[in-house]
């Protein structure tokens, strides 16, 4: 076997183990069907009022089991605030004050024309979203210094507001609680034609003494949420403290060391800049404290009734007699789209227009908030080759063609290596008799051969391994892209053309009904049968992949020719699940190679015998010599 087919069969066998590696550690699940859960409705125990700062006294566990259980059952029944702007629909209850409701206009759950509203928030104990566990947002005040628990706001609190009021962009609401004894809260809510909140807390002190309280916020995540998650992405806990990136999965949450009167918590006290809340593969909900103010991030675990929280707890206020203190903050609840998320982060004009003071325009707003979209391990390629393809789908507004747009670019800048390459095959090709009389000579002595084989390298400046090149950087490329595809919320439902209507999604039509001319459905995607079900792209994958095979003749040696003959089928079911967009990127790649090393072949005077090879695919193989 010649060194050319060593190179070629290595860097074959290489892409085929990581392919296979891939497929089966990361590969997407079969999607589930979410179902209504039937378990008794969890009580919201740690949500009522969480230990905030070191010298506020938090609620007795027994008192809190109790306001939360009672409060369920007014829940339902509690009046309500619209929520109402171009991108969010919901509501805000006014009993405990929490935004609750929430469903993303524009974001369907399925294909399906009547599919509803993407839900991402649910209340305790809603009948009509039953079908959602709870997830929700409260803020308040938790007290200090021996201020009796009952002079704040919590779980039970009924709050009042404006008859008719609804919040919508340019339209903010006031909440007001007065206590009775003296303190007057309020708490105004706004929000922007996106997902970002402005939550605006005060209290005022009418009484002859100061008191001492601290602000807070809470998403609370009443337990596991029912996706479809695999290693490759993060869901979870995530946040960031000043500068510091962490993210926790649902299952470390649970293993977090325990602190006195918390449960299983990390408590991490910021200086200046912050954010925490949970991530879903394309949905976030997340509490960013205004760039400069301190907090402590907390996210924690309540076993006894399963609730995950993320928190943002802020440092005690004193509110001098006849004063008032108030607090700002802000809470993303949206889709991860990363030109809404970059403008929240590197926009300075938009806390401007919130909070009506002087930004700095070389301070972040939300610091690194673009990376609460899981970039993955090689995010310093995941981040500018989704960059460019946004810009792409932007310029040509459909994203199947900027994939291929951007698979054409890609091979452009890796041009200058994959010509080296080529170029080196290619004179390995015209090196082939001066190697043949080379092993005349050495006979059996391959030490020798070796030696006189490197020698002849080195002379015609040949680098045998040269071959793997184009391969090993395919891969990263290859990773990169998968991540683009999987996590990126751009890529959610979004059509090329024909039958394939969604990028992120399998190839939906199937070999087993005729691509659709047979009134049979294919099987779904979680039947062990589903891998026989090829639809029209992976298909043409493999024929691709079959192609650039023939642009070199079979190995003689029989095992090399049956592997490489196997090898484009093989990838044509592996890549079958996979999503439609990453297949459209293997194909096109797979074609501008072919140009590229048949252009360069021939003009090394080694035009390739392209339909020679074929037919010498399908011809029999002559049958041994008899035995004498």
């Amino acid at each position: 076997m010649d060194d050319q087919n060593k190179n070629l069969i290595l860097a074959t066998v290489l892409s085929f183990v990581v392919i296979l590696l891939w497929y089966t550690v990361f590969a997407p699940p079969a999607p589930v069907v979410p179902v209504a859960d039937e378990t008794t409705v969890q009580t919201d125990v740690t949500a009522a009022a969480p230990t905030l700062a070191p010298d506020a006294a938090p609620a007795g566990v027994g008192a809190l089991a109790a306001a939360a259980e009672a409060a369920q059952t007014e829940l339902a029944t509690a009046p309500r605030i619209v929520i109402d702007t171009p991108r969010l629909q919901g509501s805000i209850s006014l009993l405990g004050g929490r935004i609750d409701d929430l469903s993303l206009v524009g974001y369907n759950e399925t294909l399906d024309a009547d599919s509803p509203n993407v839900r991402l928030l649910a209340p305790v104990g809603g009948t009509e979203l039953n079908a959602a566990k709870p997830y929700y947002v409260v803020y308040g005040w938790s007290p200090a210094a021996g201020l009796d628990p009952t002079l704040v706001p919590n779980a039970r609190t009924l709050w009042t507001a404006p008859d008719g009021a609804t919040l919508a962009p340019g339209k903010p609401v006031t909440l007001t609680w007065d206590n009775g004894a003296g303190l007057i809260f309020n708490r105004e809510i706004s929000i922007d034609d996106d997902y970002l909140f402005t939550i605006n807390q005060s209290v005022t002190n009418t009484t002859a003494t100061a008191v001492r309280l601290a602000p807070y916020g809470i998403v609370a995540r009443h337990g596991i949420p029912s996706t479809n998650s695999v290693y490759v992405l993060h869901e979870g806990a995530v946040r960031m403290s000043d500068g510091k990136l962490q993210e926790l999965d649902y299952k470390d949450i649970t293993k977090l060391d325990t602190v006195p009167v918390e449960g299983p918590a990390e408590l991490i006290d910021v200086a200046a800049n912050g954010w925490t809340g949970f991530t879903d593969k394309y949905w976030m909900t997340t509490l960013a404290p205004v760039p400069g103010q301190s907090f402590t991030s907390v996210i924690k675990y309540t076993p006894s009734a399963d609730i995950y929280q993320a928190e943002t707890r802020f440092p005690v206020v004193e509110v001098a007699a006849g004063a008032t203190a108030s607090t700002s903050s802000l809470l993303f609840a949206g889709a991860k789209e990363w030109e809404t998320i970059s403008r929240y982060q590197n926009d300075p004009s938009f806390l401007a227009g919130l909070f009506g003071a002087k930004v700095d325009p070389n301070q972040p707003q939300i610091n690194r908030f673009i990376d609460s979209i899981d970039w993955g391990w090689f995010y310093f390629l995941t981040k500018p080759m989704f960059s460019l393809l946004h810009w792409l789908h932007g310029a040509i507004g459909n994203m199947g063609w900027a994939i291929i747009a951007l698979t054409v670019i890609i091979k452009l800048l890796v041009f200058p290596l994959a010509r080296k390459s080529y170029v080196s095959m290619a004179k390995m090709k015209e090196l082939q008799p001066e190697m043949e009389k080379l092993k005349e000579r050495t006979g059996e002595d391959k030490a020798k051969m070796q030696q006189e084989m490197m020698a002849l390298y080195k002379r015609e400046k040949v680098n045998p391994a040269s071959g793997c090149l184009p391969i090993l950087l395919q891969i990263p490329i290859f990773f990169s892209l998968y991540k683009v595809i999987y996590v990126t919320i751009e890529l959610r439902h979004a059509p090329w053309f024909g039958w394939i209507r969604d990028l992120s999604a399998p190839d939906p039509s199937s070999i087993l009904n005729l691509f659709g001319l047979l009134p049979y459905a294919p099987p779904d995607q979680g039947s062990i049968f589903y891998i026989l079900s090829l639809g029209v792209l992976p298909i043409l994958l493999g024929i691709s992949m079959w192609f650039q095979q023939k642009l070199n003749p079979a190995p003689t040696d029989p095992t090399q020719k049956m592997i490489f003959a196997w090898m484009p089928w093989v990838f044509m079911f592996m890549l079958g699940s996979f999503a439609s967009g990453l297949v459209v990127y293997w194909i096109a790649n797979n074609t501008i190679t072919f140009i590229q090393q048949y252009t360069i072949m021939s003009m090394h005077h080694k035009r390739p015998d392209l339909f020679g090879n074929i037919l010498d695919g399908f011809k029999k193989k002559p049958a041994p010599p008899p035995k004498k």
